[in-house]
């Protein structure tokens, strides 16, 4: 699988791990529980075993200014409004904190779909919901549980996008120029 996703700053980053962690510490499945250093909390934007992601980045300042237009809009202003549950089959479900549309977010999403190709339906302009994931395979009868826990609401920025491959388990970075990703804390 490959995804193109928008990195937050650190006082969002630090907002959903806490939600992770309070989550895990209520025996919640969350993703507090994948301890891989590309698991951190971002927007996906694209997804797809196929994605292409051709002409997204800046490697070369000389390169025209055209070419890193997609990221000219990060950073991003970004609210989140509450919580959604997702089906994820057999009694599973899985947790995520809304992300308010804004014409920025959708501008930028759709202008992304027009540079790639091979990506799912569920992330195409006109279907995707963007979100922040908490928690996957979560049981039925813990999902009161961890509805209590979580913050409904919070702000902040997408600082960065990058470009997560699973089969080289590679991370990316897309842009804008010269931005560092956040580092997993650890």
């Amino acid at each position: 699988m490959r995804s193109i996703e928008l990195v937050l700053d650190a006082s969002s980053d630090s907002l959903i791990r806490a939600d992770w962690t309070r989550l895990a510490a209520a025996g919640v499945p969350s993703q507090a529980g994948h301890t891989s250093p590309s698991n951190s909390p971002h927007i996906t934007l694209a997804a797809g075993p196929d994605l292409t992601v051709q002409y997204l980045t800046v490697q070369d300042p000389t390169v025209p200014d055209n070419a890193d237009d997609l990221w000219q809009g990060l950073p991003l202003a970004l609210e989140f409004s509450g919580i959604q549950v997702f089906t994820s089959g057999a009694g599973k479900y899985v947790l995520a904190r809304s992300v308010v549309v804004t014409a920025a977010l959708l501008d930028l999403h759709r202008a992304l779909h027009e540079r790639v190709a091979g990506a799912l339906p569920l992330t195409m302009p006109d279907a995707w919901t963007p979100h922040v994931t908490l928690a996957r395979r979560v049981p039925g009868h813990l999902l009161g549980t961890a509805l209590d826990l979580l913050e409904l609401r919070g702000e902040g920025q997408c600082t960065a996008a990058r470009h997560w491959d699973s089969t080289t388990r590679t991370i990316t970075s897309l842009g804008p120029f010269g931005q560092e990703l956040p580092r997993v804390p650890g």
